[in-house]
């Protein structure tokens, strides 16, 4: 089997901006969670049957705690904020595994989903469906890979390698390193992309780095690194089939119409299920 797993944060980011374009300001109070349901389901009906979503159910999490510059839902469009917890409802309404994060991030949950889907003997690939540079971590060789769904590039470890410059697992440290601006924390003055890989490269993960090269600046750099690493231990499920796709509940067609997009409950009445139990 071929297991999908889906940022559904971003996925709803880049349909309500991407709707905005068209709406000429006016944005539909659902439409971006239709168009997540949309893409979602066109999954479905090209073939795939284990599929997971995360989504960010609140935007703060524990990393909050740690570094007080971290990201917040603040400048977040209420229009796209709002859209949120319908999209969980929706999702799950219509079948498919979804995990909304409180405590953890999205992220973090498609760093475990990734993990224990891996461990299965019966998956052939997991694809973590984002671009975010946070998730390149849990690549590994062909078998677990990033799916970037705007440039359709499949990002493998020797891919990750070529983009960063590092090994995927090394990629904490490199963000520690240069930081992450949409996450919030700025990294290392005057260390570029090109002087972390080659500093990594040299030395290996932060905490082996020799004390003169990061100087008083280790502490913090070990801070960023912990920002930056995934949580890949949420219990999400049990066994990878409960990811499997057995079809929509009895209140989905209705809900859909609620959503003012009556054709979803048509087509996922309609799409090929996945594995039974």
């Amino acid at each position: 089997m071929i297991v999908h797993l889906i940022d559904g944060t971003y996925e709803l980011f880049r349909h309500f901006y991407g709707l905005r374009r068209f709406s000429k300001g006016g944005d539909p109070p659902f439409g971006a969670a239709v168009g997540v349901l949309n893409t979602v389901l066109q999954m479905i009906e090209e073939g795939a049957t284990h599929v997971g979503v995360a989504t960010d159910h609140v935007i703060e999490s524990f990393r909050n705690r740690l570094w007080a510059g971290y990201k917040t839902g603040d400048g977040i469009e209420p229009a796209l904020l709002a859209q949120f917890h319908p999209l969980e409802d929706a999702l799950a309404s219509m079948g498919v595994a979804v995990w909304p994060m409180t405590e953890l991030e999205a992220d973090d949950a498609l760093a475990s989903a990734a993990r224990l889907a891996a461990a299965d003997v019966r998956t052939e690939r997991v694809c973590i469906w984002t671009p975010d540079k946070d998730l390149a971590q849990c690549v590994r060789d062909t078998y677990v890979v990033q799916v970037d769904r705007r440039s359709k590039q499949i990002r493998d470890a020797a891919a990750v390698r070529a983009k960063f410059g590092v090994d995927p697992e090394r990629i904490p440290d490199l963000l520690a390193l240069v930081g992450d601006s949409a996450d919030g924390y700025p990294g290392l003055a005057g260390i570029g992309r090109v002087t972390a890989a080659r500093l990594i490269a040299r030395h290996g993960a932060l905490e082996d780095f020799p004390p003169e090269v990061l100087g008083e600046r280790r502490e913090l750099a070990l801070l960023f690194k912990d920002l930056a690493t995934l949580r890949s231990d949420a219990p999400l499920f049990d066994d990878v089939d409960a990811l499997a796709w057995r079809g929509a509940t009895a209140g989905f067609t209705a809900l859909a119409a609620r959503l003012d997009a009556p054709r979803l409950g048509a087509r996922a009445a309609a799409a090929p299920l996945g594995p039974q139990p």
